[in-house]
């Protein structure tokens, strides 16, 4: 690890930190109806759509009615998804003249996109129209981060109420967080990419000539490429603001029409994280304790911090397998040095496992670089981030209610260990609390080793992975992780874009939104039906930093305990296997 490289990780966390706390203030006066300034400029917008779906700004409902919105909401959007791209040959907006995306890969994209995973098996550029990019794919992109942030604001409301029934209305938080929080950032953003160069306009294809002439199949000699376009920016900008990740481009964020500059590179870094990271002070706000946001953020902060150390470690120190062949890989004028297998020049190692590390921390799954080629410890620690269920910053709102249900588990075995009551806020938290947040904790790694399991047992399961043994295993390990717990980035080794793997890996994702989703709201339902209860001598603070090394210990105990016997199968062995 080099100093400069050390210098940009500290100066990216301590600029994230920096922005995270006002906009996580914001955040949290926008999710209860605070934020003046902003309505008086969108509110006629807010009105409006409140007035076309019926609904009133002050209704309120139990966590049933709310999950049932949020379901029936979400399966419309995956059925308006599925329309969309099966019919995107007769649509306009279809320069390229694509025909209508086949049935499985329509319902693996719509359930990918509707879950907020933008897990692509399939090259955008190769497949989807403008219209289907824009209509069916960037509105998901809003929608889904939009339903993901209102579930952590109800369950944040939940434990600041006190004997009430009603935990919010889903179709007011999905306007408020939409309009006042994930637009207005999304159009700053698009502008500020735009002005870095990436691409932003409805013309169809560019014409270039080549520098060096390639041969055709055929052996004709070709002097020209035809390189596609669209309205790339404004994709850009919300699949990085709202953790989805899926791209313009199947090269995705290393292609340079999608991430041209160092600067641009920067600030979608930072965007990643940045609604993630401003939740957990939402949190704070909105139970009026600070303290307990901050430990939440200082809980993801010890975890990510090391890891990106180790992830950028591995990368910077090259292949082993590489050295005895005399392959240079040090620093040096002419090269950035390490593993730059996969990887783009203009980024370079470190800033690459940057990527991979801040991409799978945040169920955003856009990349940089390819993950395959990451050597076998630079490619476990973003698994492995993944595999901890999406909760170090994670999704939008999604990360933070994964962070809160660990939250309540690490409370429970702290009443275990005192022979007391468990309490988190105040709430005294009862056999159903428990069985909610363990649901919760609990299905997404159920899917992720029953998928790979699956795969790994059926013919066309295995068949599509491109490297033999321990590698191989690790793409299967990766792809069921990505899936089920809606992070949408891969080992690019598999191809999953046949029967077994589109519909295997949509299932996993629909059930890994959903599934914890509804458990989620059960819990904020039954926190906001109890009273708050003051603190007593045997009570247990929860915004201390001993409480926050007992949940650090519990994040990381479930995720190891879990995984690490396949972990061993895959990346763990086949970093053994360089060592003669």
């Amino acid at each position: 690890m080099n100093s400069i490289a050390a210098i940009k990780f500290l100066v990216y966390f301590a600029l994230l930190t920096i922005l995270a706390a006002p906009l996580g203030a914001y955040m949290a006066r926008v999710y209860e109806g605070e934020n003046r300034l902003s309505r008086k400029i969108l509110g006629p917008l807010e009105r409006f759509l409140y007035k076309i779906a019926g609904v009133r700004e002050d209704s309120d409902g139990s966590w049933k009615i709310y999950a049932r919105d949020l379901l029936v909401f979400n399966l419309l959007g995956f059925f308006a998804v599925y329309a969309l791209l099966r019919l995107q040959g007769s649509l306009p907006l279809n320069p390229a003249g694509f025909g209508g995306v086949s049935p499985r890969l329509a319902f693996n994209t719509a359930a990918s996109f509707v879950t907020n995973t933008n897990w692509q098996a399939y090259s955008g550029e190769a497949v989807m129209s403008q219209l289907s990019q824009m209509a069916a794919l960037a509105v998901q992109n809003f929608l889904s981060a939009g339903s993901g942030m209102a579930v952590a604001a109800a369950l944040c409301r939940s434990f600041a109420r006190s004997e009430r029934e009603g935990i919010g209305s889903f179709w007011v938080d999905l306007v408020r967080g939409s309009i006042y929080i994930l637009l207005p950032l999304s159009l700053a953003f698009s502008i500020f990419l735009v002005s870095q160069g990436v691409v932003q306009t409805f013309e169809g294809r560019a014409e270039v000539s080549l520098i060096s002439p390639q041969a055709a199949p055929d052996g004709t000699p070709l002097t020209r490429a035809s390189i596609a376009l669209g309205p790339v920016a404004s994709q850009v900008a919300i699949k990085q603001l709202g953790t989805n990740g899926g791209g313009y481009y199947n090269a995705n964020s290393a292609h340079p029409f999608e991430n041209p500059t160092p600067l641009s590179n920067f600030a979608e870094l930072l965007a990643i994280l940045l609604i993630p990271a401003a939740f957990c002070f939402t949190f704070g706000k909105m139970v009026k304790a600070p303290r307990q946001g901050l430990v939440l953020f200082s809980v993801m902060m010890a975890v990510i911090l090391p890891l990106v150390f180790v992830c950028a470690g591995a990368e910077l120190s090259g292949n082993p397998a590489l050295r005895g062949l005399g392959v240079d890989q040090s620093a040096g004028v002419f090269q950035g040095g390490g593993n730059m297998e996969g990887k783009e020049l203009r980024f370079g190692a470190a800033e690459s496992a940057l990527w991979a590390v801040a991409t799978t921390a945040a169920s955003n799954g856009s990349v940089n670089s390819m993950h395959d080629s990451f050597t076998p410890v630079g490619g476990l620690v973003p698994m492995w981030l993944i595999q901890l269920g999406e909760v170090i910053f994670g999704g939008v709102g999604s990360g933070l209610y994964g962070m809160i249900l660990l939250a309540v588990i690490a409370v429970f075995i702290a009443g275990l260990m005192v022979g007391r009551t468990p309490e988190y806020l105040g709430k005294k938290l009862s056999a159903f609390e428990m069985k909610a947040s363990s649901l919760g904790v609990l299905i997404p790694p159920a899917l992720t080793l029953l998928g790979t399991a699956a795969a790994c047992v059926a013919a066309s399961g295995h068949s599509t992975v491109a490297n033999p043994g321990p590698h191989g295993f690790s793409e299967i390990l990766y792809a069921y992780s990505s899936a089920a717990n809606n992070n949408g980035s891969a080992f690019a080794g598999l191809d999953a874009s046949n029967l077994f793997h589109t519909v295997g890996t949509g299932l996993c994702m629909l059930a890994g939104r959903f599934w914890v989703i509804v458990p989620v709201l059960a819990l904020a339902g039954a926190v906001a039906r109890k009273k708050i209860v003051p603190a007593s001598a045997g009570t247990l603070p929860t915004d201390t930093p001993l409480f926050a090394v007992l949940l650090l210990g519990t994040v990381i105990l479930v995720g190891a305990l879990t995984f690490i016997p396949a972990l061993a199968l895959g990346p763990i062995v086949e970093h053994l296997m360089l060592f003669p």
